[in-house]
Order: C-alpha cells, then sequence, then structure tokens
C-alpha cells in the first residue's frame, strides 16, 4: 500500500493518541469525517496499523523489573534464528525483539517479577534454543523515554 500525504497526517496523529475521533482528526488534515474513517479502515485492513494498544505507567504495576538482553547465537545460525522468533513470539514476557548488527545478534526488551524470574527464563531459553551461546542483561533502572512512535513524513515535506 502506498501511503498519501493524508495517510501520513492521519497516522503521525493517531500514534500519538488513537483514541482521537474522526471528526478531530478530519479537521486536523483537511477531509470529512467518512473520508478519515474509510482511510483508518484501510490502514488497519492492509496491516499498516498492526494494533492499537494501551501504554501503561510501569509506576502503577507494582514490581515489575525490565531486562534488556543481548543474545548472541552460533555464527550464522538461522535455524537458531527461527527458533527463537518462533518461541517469543506467543510469550507475553517478552516485549520487544530486534534483530541486529553489531556485538549481539538479538536485543530483547523482557518483564519480570524479579531477578529469579528473569533467570528462570534465561534458563528455559537456553534449553528451547541451545544454539545461543550467551546472554547479556542489562537492567534498565529508569525508563525516560518509551515510545513506538515512527516519525513519518509526508511528500510536501521531503
Amino acid at each position: 500500500m502506498q501511503l498519501d500525504t493524508f495517510d501520513t497526517k492521519i497516522l503521525n496523529i493517531i500514534q500519538k493518541n488513537c483514541r482521537v475521533q474522526a471528526e478531530e482528526i478530519a479537521e486536523q488534515v483537511g477531509l470529512s469525517a467518512s473520508a478519515v474513517q474509510r482511510r483508518l479502515k484501510k490502514l488497519r485492513t492492509e496491516g499498516v496499523i498492526q494494533t492499537e494498544i494501551a501504554v501503561i505507567d510501569p509506576k502503577y504495576v507494582p514490581n515489575i523489573m525490565t531486562f534488556i538482553a543481548g543474545l548472541e547465537i552460533e555464527r550464522d545460525n538461522y535455524v537458531a534464528l527461527n527458533l527463537f522468533k518462533a518461541w517469543s513470539a506467543g510469550r507475553n514476557d517478552i516485549q520487544q525483539v530486534y534483530y541486529v548488527t553489531g556485538q549481539y545478534d538479538l536485543i530483547v526488551v523482557v518483564t519480570a517479577v524479579n531477578a529469579a524470574e528473569y533467570d528462570k527464563f534465561s534458563q528455559e531459553l537456553m534449553e528451547k534454543v541451545p544454539q545461543i551461546r550467551r546472554i547479556t542483561t542489562h537492567v534498565v533502572i529508569d525508563a525516560p523515554k518509551r515510545s513506538f512512535y515512527v516519525p513519518i513524513r509526508t511528500m510536501l515535506e521531503e
């Protein structure tokens, strides 16, 4: 799907607040509310908008720790990579996974109640994907910014 200027404007608005009414979006982008609704429906159907979620402030969820793990996989092992992707897909404790270049092959953001629970997670990971050579873990002390916002430039801005 090719995004036009109206689509990018709509996406930039709803990324900040997906509960904005079509009428308000319409005023901001210069379309009718029904045109905005049709575009939003198409963006969802085409998979441009993957999901709409509530972002919870961690201070209201006691006893949750965040861990950032760098995973090293045995050299060029795409079987292990696919095993990990399949294993991680259904896990709620894994918030994000990035396949990256550099020292690690994967960066994984994991939540757990405490270090013991994270250690249990690590053990299970090593059992399910034995080709993972090393896990380097960082404990998050504070997250001054958390966002999934993707800045989308309109054609006029390019």
